[in-house]
């Protein structure tokens, strides 16, 4: 499932970089510290997954760490580029894959 992951780690990345949503600076440390879901508070989502899920994720991986349970990524990704005139598809589809995969879908 680890190899699976990355995978999909690395299509997200890929999406948000054809997007133009992958930024060169990381946001302000207390904006990365929230406690809320999806840093909803302080980040936008495509910031979340940059500097919080990606990273994280990652790491997990590296570790072959045991991986989180269902995460509703496209749910929210769905309802941040509701009026997005983005070709967003693809992140979708990854977001969804990614979803299932630790849902055990």
């Amino acid at each position: 499932m680890h190899t699976q992951v990355a995978e999909i780690l690395i299509d997200i990345e890929a999406e948000l970089r054809q997007l133009q949503l992958w930024e060169r600076e990381p946001p302000p440390a207390d904006a990365l510290a929230s406690t809320q879901p999806f840093c909803f508070d302080t980040l936008t989502l495509p910031q979340w997954l940059q500097f919080v899920f990606l990273p994280r994720m990652q790491e997990l991986v590296a570790a072959e760490a045991q991986l989180p349970g269902d995460c509703g990524i496209r749910p929210m990704a769905e309802e941040h580029f509701r009026n997005a005139q983005l070709p967003i598809r693809e992140l979708l589809l990854a977001l969804d894959r990614i979803d299932r995969l630790l849902g055990g879908a």
